[in-house]
């Protein structure tokens, strides 16, 4: 694509203030203890010190190490890490090991294994994509969408990050994302961006999403920053790109292509031009990867 259309950028890092992750953390532990661990109360003396280790059962890429160690050191544990996020895993490898008190470490297991495995499967799901791009030197970008789990959505985008993507939006204040319950009000697509253009911030990018072809030039030259292919056929993709080159205008937007695009159609749709595949799946149903926290020693 041409050198001086608006970038994307290559790695997103996301950063948040070690103490706001934290109060979110203990948040969600907070929802799994209730009034207190009723097992670990019954039958685990208190005072008795314990190492354990989370071990993976299967390959994939480590995610949420960061995040799995900020929780337990807030609850009074140490922890030694043995890979960091981004990090290929193996079957059966340990990643965190964690000392502290038996009833602390029992009640924590599994809120701190339900994030990291999630996040881990999040990661691997995400550079199993963003490696099939590159095996064919493609410039798209793989993104998520906003369908993260209520709760979860810093640690999802975190995780889609950590493996390579793009988090996307994370609120709705980031940009301007014109969709279709929104044209369905305002009329059509064309007007719904001149009136954003008009009363936002020139700091907002706008987005808009069609579902026809015959709208790709007039959003275009409407001003639309970044223009999203909604459900379109890989058919439709090659003659939304053409119509725009045709224009010249290729080189003024942003092309973004979403709708129940898999790893098996994911490489025809980057050979289309697009910039951006935007996939719900990464975070809205991907495996989580299998891990468990097994007691070493006393």
């Amino acid at each position: 694509m041409e050198a001086f259309k608006p970038l994307i950028n290559k790695v997103t890092i996301m950063f948040m203030p070690r103490k706001l992750v934290e109060e979110q953390l203990i948040t969600l532990l907070k929802d799994d203890v209730g009034q207190g661990d009723a097992t670990v109360t019954a039958i685990i003396p208190s005072g008795i010190t314990i190492t354990a280790e989370v071990i993976a059962k299967e390959d994939g890429i480590a995610a949420g190490i960061k995040e799995a160690t900020i929780l337990a050191q807030a609850m009074d544990l140490k922890v030694k890490t043995y890979v960091t996020d981004g990090e290929q895993i193996k079957n059966k490898q340990i990643l965190i090991q964690i000392t502290g008190d038996a009833q602390t470490i029992l009640t924590v297991e599994r809120t701190l294994l339900n994030l990291l495995s999630r996040m881990c499967g999040i990661a691997t799901t995400t550079r199993e994509f963003t490696e099939k791009l590159k095996k064919v030197n493609s410039a798209t970008k793989i993104a998520a969408t906003r369908k993260t789990a209520p709760g979860l959505l810093y640690f999802d985008k975190k995780a889609v990050a950590t493996g390579g993507g793009d988090p996307h939006r994370l609120h709705l204040d980031d940009m301007i994302l014109v969709k279709d319950n929104h044209i369905a009000i305002i009329g059509d697509p064309v007007k719904a961006v001149k009136i954003a253009k008009e009363n936002a911030s020139f700091s907002k990018k706008i987005e808009v999403e069609i579902t026809k072809t015959s709208d790709i030039l007039k959003v275009a030259k409407a001003g639309a920053d970044i223009i999203m292919l909604d459900n379109f056929t890989l058919k439709e993709v090659n003659i939304a790109v053409e119509t725009l080159k045709r224009a010249n205008l290729l080189n003024k937007v942003l092309l973004e292509v979403s709708g129940g695009i898999n790893k098996d159609t994911l490489i025809d749709y980057a050979r289309t031009e697009v910039d951006i595949i935007s996939i719900g799946s990464l975070t809205h149903s991907t495996k989580a990867l299998d891990l468990s926290l097994e007691v070493s020693k006393k």
